[in-house]
Parts: structure tokens; C-alpha cells; sequence
């Protein structure tokens, strides 16, 4: 029995934009009557047997676009396909560029360079227009000839990059029992950052837990939400080029690791700093000034890390802190000098 209405994944949607726009064949899709994208909007209708596509606002039929251009004067237009060529001097004066962009969200980070390398281009005193399409960048649906065609240009050239883009940012997100001293040493990296010049973000704390996971308990579930929530907010810092420092406990590698997916599917390789604070359970007990190890102990704090809850330490850290005998400056500048400086 099919659905009254289904919202649709971005590779579902794009696969509609192309039906739509006669560059692919009928999508493979759920059974239902109506069809929406992830804001709520309409994309398509089903009688069971036909689809009938209504609008796909993210995307511009190629009808449209080569009618704009004729309305801008453009004779014969030329069109390439993906990011500029090394040498962009032989390029026509009037270039239609299409953006291979199905997969990436609009304001992803490799769209973005992809559409900067172009503006510099542009600047050279040609005439360009970036169009982004529903189409795989690594493995385009339609052939570029094709493509081009379609938007009723001549292709002009293509070249099509799937390697990851880096944007320069980084998160840092440091791990360790609590009271292992991730929290200090986290605000001491910020503050030797900040004395640098950089822009940073710190996502710790209270505040965290008061903003961003309100209403979240201490089941395994709600820590792992938390720490994935942190992770995304970071993945969004990084993605635009800054810095952000976490210092949740995170005790599951599978928790990490999925931040770690996440924040280089932003912002590229090399993205995502893990910083092991490994201070020993008996040093954090020794340390306890909340007296929650002690609670822990005594059974009236259930699920403790490190207590009656497993801590997994990290076999893939980019940093391993040994605190003890050290103090927090040095700790901070051991985690600057292996990660962030040369």
C-alpha cells in the first residue's frame, strides 16, 4: 500500500529534476501519491503508473536557462562542464558553466571553490554564467555533449575533480575519562589560538548541554546524540574555514568515528583532529572535586564512564596527552605543535 505523501532523500530529488528535465529515465521511488523535498515542498505527483514532476526549486530547467541567455544577447552559447581548466586564456567570451551538483548540499564547500575558481575567471573579462545541475560530479548521469545540448550549448570543454576539497578548517575534538582535564586543557589551545590570530569556536560545556542538547539525559542513547550534535555544529565551523574545539567525554569509537566522517565530508582530509586526554581513572579520582566518582562508587550515579560504563580508548588519535606531571600549558602547546603549526 502506497504512502498519501514521502519526503524524498537530495539524491532522490535531483533524480526527479533529471526525469523532469528529460535528462534520465523514470526514478526508482517509494510507492505514493505525492512527493516532497527535504523543505517541505512539492516535487512531484504519482498515479501509480506515471510521475508528474511540479516543481524542484533548487534546480533550473535547462529550457529556462537557455532561454535567459538568449534574453542576454547570446547567439551560439559554449558551455563546460565542472571545475575551470590551469589555463582558462583559450575559454570563449561567453561561457555557460555547469556544475555538476547532485550529492552536495548548496552551500557545500566544494561547490563553493568550484564556483570561486570560476569568479576569477570571470574577472578576466568574460561573461559567465554557473548553473549547478542534478548530476553526480564523480559520476555524471549524462554524458557533457549531452549535457550541453540540453542547455542548448555547444560543449566548450569539461573537467571533472573527485578529489575531496580542503577548506582549511579544523576540529579539534578532545576525548578522555571525566576529569581528565580535556575541558582546561581545550580552553588553554582556544587561548593560545586566539593569540595567534585565529578565529575559534568552543563547543564545551554547560552551554552546550544548555543550547544544543536540551532536554537529553545521560542514557547512552542522549550522550551519543549530544556528541553528534556537537560534531555537526563543528563540521559547519570547519566546513567555512575556522576552527572548533570540543571537549566532550565521547567514550564510543563508533560516536567518534562518525564525527570524524561527518566533519571530513565538510571540510575535507586531514579536517578532523582527535586529541586523547589519557589521564589514568585513578588520577581523575584522585582529582575529583565534584565528588562524582565517589558517587559513581557508591552506585548512585548509574552509567559512569569509566566506572559502570566502558571508556574506549582510541586507537586512532591524531594526539595522545599524557598529563600527568605536565602542566596545562604545556599540554596545550604539545596539541598546537603536532596538529596546528609547522
Amino acid at each position: 500500500m502506497s504512502s498519501p505523501r514521502i519526503r524524498l532523500s537530495d539524491a532522490q530529488v535531483a533524480a526527479v529534476a533529471r526525469y523532469g528535465f528529460g535528462l534520465g529515465g523514470l526514478p526508482e521511488l517509494p510507492p505514493a501519491a505525492e512527493y516532497e523535498d527535504a523543505q517541505g515542498v512539492l516535487v512531484a505527483t504519482s498515479d501509480g503508473e506515471s510521475l508528474g514532476v511540479v516543481e524542484v526549486p533548487r534546480w533550473e530547467a535547462p529550457a529556462d536557462v537557455a532561454a535567459d541567455l538568449h534574453d542576454r544577447g547570446w547567439g551560439s552559447p559554449a558551455a563546460w562542464v565542472g571545475a575551470p581548466p590551469d589555463d582558462p586564456s583559450g575559454l570563449p567570451g561567453q561561457l555557460l558553466v555547469l556544475l555538476p551538483a547532485a550529492g552536495f548540499s548548496p552551500d557545500a564547500a566544494a561547490l563553493a571553490a568550484w564556483a570561486g575558481a570560476w569568479r576569477a575567471v570571470r574577472t578576466g573579462g568574460r561573461d559567465v554564467v554557473v548553473v549547478p545541475v542534478p548530476l553526480s560530479p564523480e559520476a555524471p548521469e549524462v554524458a557533457a555533449a549531452d549535457l550541453a545540448a540540453a542547455y542548448g550549448a555547444s560543449l566548450a570543454g569539461e573537467r571533472l575533480e573527485h578529489a575531496a576539497h580542503r577548506t582549511g578548517g579544523r576540529v579539534l575534538l578532545f576525548t578522555g575519562l571525566s576529569g581528565a582535564g580535556k575541558s582546561t586543557i581545550a580552553a588553554r589551545v582556544v587561548e593560545l589560538l586566539v593569540e595567534d590570530g585565529r578565529t575559534v569556536t568552543l563547543l564545551d560545556g554547560d552551554e552546550v548541554r544548555h543550547h544544543l542538547s536540551a532536554g537529553l539525559g545521560f542514557s547512552r542513547a542522549d550522550r551519543d546524540t549530544n556528541v553528534l550534535r556537537i560534531g555537526w555544529v563543528a563540521a559547519q565551523i570547519a566546513k567555512h574555514g575556522g576552527i572548533a574545539v570540543c571537549a566532550p567525554i565521547a567514550p564510543y569509537a563508533e560516536v567518534r568515528a562518525a564525527v570524524r566522517r561527518e566533519v571530513e565530508a565538510q571540510a575535507g582530509p586531514g579536517s578532523f583532529v582527535l586529541v586523547h586526554v589519557a589521564t589514568s581513572l585513578a588520577d581523575c579520582e584522585a582529582r575529583d572535586r565534584k565528588g562524582l566518582y565517589a558517587k559513581a562508587r557508591r552506585g548512585e550515579i548509574p552509567s559512569f564512564t569509566g566506572i559502570s560504563d566502558p571508556y574506549e580508548v582510541p586507537t586512532d588519535a591524531e594526539v595522545t596527552v599524557e598529563t600527568a606531571g605536565r602542566g596545562v600549558d604545556e599540554c596545550a602547546r604539545q596539541v598546537l605543535d603536532g596538529v596546528l603549526r609547522p
